[in-house]
């Protein structure tokens, strides 16, 4: 019997609560209609028997609290909501016991914004983690040692589980289930949940905010020159006599305010407005090439597909429902 705590924080999302509760319980209907015993013990731990989520409007009646908990094999920690700084200060009681139980030999798993209080245990120090897109900028603020792969589902790495974005955490809970059962019951359970079992990137449902939040102001203006001027040859030498700052200080700078390089900033805007285009847009793949700024056909699929994950006419296939229909 494999023993799972599902932590129940303050702020929680809820479904982030139930779903992987739900999944587990589901596993062991699967092997109990097989003729096989039940696998998962489910619990469901907190710091108090009863946690309120949502502003009150639902509560969750926990299993065991931290004291009483059985001894995990795989905790998962769930998604927050809110402030993620704020959250994580009303749930640091959870962290030394997370830790504990690691060293004990437990697993744990992080679900979306759930790697913001799992980050915080020093767990990840080191290792590569996945969250929500688009908290990646304050993820990286608040937790510099960790090496946060933006477009990861799932990653994995000496029993420390975390997931992408939102609704991605289902691909976990599959990669959870195929390691603990078998590939049979993983595929069962994606079909019963109606899930891509082997999607592995969140990079087509990001989307480039343009990572203004710091203090630069200098660089923020900048950030705005490119974005209202993507479609023109920028070169950083003229960004940075433009803006009068000597370009060694001003590509640190740069750097620093927005965790990318000023030709990968460029690059990403460019795309990101090409993106756009093919959402909504008749124009074919080259002309939408052309539009923000690109001729070189190769070079511009290579790095669409390096940001995105798809091809450009993928991209269009997926999102443009006028040329779908």
């Amino acid at each position: 019997m494999k023993n799972i705590a599902i932590l129940v924080p303050e702020t929680a999302v809820v479904e982030a609560v139930a779903d992987p509760r739900y999944m587990f319980t589901v596993i062991n209907e699967f092997l109990k209609s097989q003729g096989h015993a039940a696998l998962f013990n489910v619990q469901l731990v907190g710091l108090n028997k009863e946690v309120k989520l949502m502003d009150g409007i639902f509560t969750i009646s926990v299993d065991a609290t931290l004291k009483d908990a059985r001894k995990p094999d795989l905790i998962i920690v769930p998604a927050m909501s809110g402030n993620l700084e704020h959250a994580v200060k009303l749930n640091q009681d959870f962290l030394p016991w997370i830790v504990k139980q690691y060293k004990n030999g437990a697993e744990v798993a992080s679900l979306c914004l759930g790697a913001f209080l799992l980050a915080s245990t020093g767990l990840l120090d080191g290792k590569t983690c996945s969250t929500h897109w688009l908290f990646a900028n304050e993820f990286r603020t608040m937790f510099p040692e960790v090496n946060l792969s933006d477009g990861k589902i799932v990653t994995e790495q000496n029993g420390v589980y975390t997931s992408g974005g939102a609704n991605s955490y289902w691909n976990l809970l599959l990669h959870l289930v195929e390691k603990y059962t078998n590939r049979e019951l993983a595929i069962l359970a994606s079909k019963f949940f109606v899930l891509d079992i082997d999607r592995k990137s969140q990079s087509p449902f990001s989307m480039f905010k343009g990572q203004k939040i710091h203090e630069d102001d200098e660089i923020k203006k900048v950030q705005e020159f490119i974005e209202n001027n993507f479609t023109e040859k920028i070169t950083v030498d003229e960004l940075a006599n433009q803006f009068s700052i000597g370009r060694r200080t001003f590509e640190r700078r740069f750097k620093k305010a927005t965790n990318n390089s000023i030709a990968e900033y460029i690059q990403r805007v460019k795309i990101e407005a090409a993106k756009k285009q093919l959402e909504i847009g008749r124009k074919n793949v080259n002309e939408v090439m052309y539009e923000v700024g690109y001729n070189d056909t190769k070079a511009f699929r290579e790095l669409f597909k390096k940001i995105t994950g798809l091809s450009p006419l993928e991209y269009r296939n997926k999102y443009n429902k006028e040329l779908a229909a």
